[in-house]
Parts: structure tokens; C-alpha cells; sequence
């Protein structure tokens, strides 16, 4: 009798076991996965800083003089993505033309008319897909154009702090991180499950904490 007992109490111990690892397993999976896109994301930041040096080197006065004669948006965004085509080596083929829906970090849809909403996307060799948006402001101190990179192209999550980041294009030609310049606290709360995500382009870059 007591050792059926010690059979069936052993048993129940193997089934609690099997049932924890295969509840945790999901989550450590897609934990490692979104771990794996951050480190993606410093490296493409990296690379993204290298390319705007090496731009802002080479840009010459009829450069500057096309930015300046742009009558809007649209003629600036391209210009920018002219620029940028060659070092990402984007071709006239891989402008994105499948459906693709992008997600803040809280579960919103990204949608028209949002700030950081992008009309048109492309895919670079290594299946990132980056976009860029003119929002040409007159103060110096403020970017004038926002670029963002998807870490896997169009597969999923497709959000905002998760696989999705982000940087800011001044008129000198530097780059920052979305949220350079956020205090610490707007930086966690904007990163996090009640956030847009937006900002964990800059605190992961600082070393901020992910969060499942």
C-alpha cells in the first residue's frame, strides 16, 4: 500500500513539474527571442551612427540646397531615403508592399496619423525594414526627421520596444535614440506594458531593464 501510495505521489510530482516547465517555456522562449532583438537594435544603432558620420562628411552644397528647396514632406522624406538607399543597400524592388501592421508595446494599433506612424517602408538586405518621416521643424534643437527599424521585417510582434525601434535625425546630421533626453521615470513608464515602447529605443541603450 505504501508503495502505490509513493508510485501515484511521485507521479503527481512529474506531472506538477512537466506543467511549470511547459507554462515557462513560452514565455523564456519569446523573452530570449525579444533579448535577441535589442542586441539586433544597438548593433543597428551603431551602424546607423557610422552611416550619418560618413553622410554628413560627404554631403555637399547641392545637398543641402535640395533639403532646403523641398516644398514638403514627401520631397524631404525622399531625399532622406536617397541618402540612406545605398548604405542600407536598398533597392527600387524592395519597397514594402505587403500588409503590415506595427503596435505600440501596450497592445495599441499604430495607425494613420499617429506620430510615429510611416507611410512608406523597405526592406534592407539583412530583412529589416526601416522607414523614415519628414517632420521638418524650424528649431535646430528639435530632429527633423524620425527613422524606424523593424528587427525581424514583417513577422510578429511587431511592436514598439519589443522588435520595433527608433532614432532622431537633426539637421547636423546626428542621430539620437527615441526618448534621449526623457527623464528616467517617463523613460520606464513609456516602456513598459501601460507604454507606447517607444522610448525603450533610448533606455535600452542606456542599459535600462527588460521587461517580459
Amino acid at each position: 500500500m505504501k508503495k502505490r501510495f509513493w508510485k501515484i505521489e511521485y507521479s503527481i510530482t512529474i506531472f506538477v513539474i512537466f506543467g511549470i516547465i511547459l507554462l515557462l517555456l513560452p514565455s523564456n522562449f519569446i523573452a530570449s527571442k525579444e533579448a535577441t532583438y535589442i542586441s539586433k537594435w544597438n548593433e543597428t544603432f551603431n551602424k546607423m551612427e557610422y552611416i550619418f558620420t560618413a553622410m554628413n562628411a560627404q554631403a555637399d552644397a547641392n545637398i543641402v540646397k535640395s533639403f532646403k528647396r523641398a516644398k514638403n514632406n514627401e520631397e524631404r522624406e525622399n531625399l532622406m531615403i536617397n541618402l540612406v538607399k545605398p548604405y542600407l543597400r536598398i533597392g527600387a524592388q524592395d519597397e514594402l508592399s505587403k500588409k503590415y501592421t506595427p503596435y505600440y508595446m501596450n497592445g495599441k494599433k499604430v495607425t494613420k496619423g499617429d506620430e510615429y506612424y510611416f507611410e512608406n517602408l523597405y526592406y534592407t538586405k539583412n530583412n529589416i525594414i526601416v522607414g523614415i518621416k519628414d517632420i521638418k521643424d524650424s528649431d535646430i534643437y528639435h530632429p527633423g526627421f524620425l527613422m524606424v527599424f523593424d528587427m525581424n521585417g514583417t513577422k510578429g510582434p511587431n511592436t514598439w520596444g519589443k522588435d520595433i525601434y527608433g532614432i532622431n535625425i537633426f539637421a547636423d546630421g546626428k542621430i539620437t535614440p527615441i526618448g534621449t533626453g526623457w527623464d528616467l521615470d517617463k523613460l520606464k513608464t513609456d516602456c513598459s506594458a501601460t507604454g507606447t515602447g517607444v522610448a525603450c529605443s533610448y533606455y535600452y541603450r542606456i542599459g535600462g531593464e527588460f521587461n517580459e
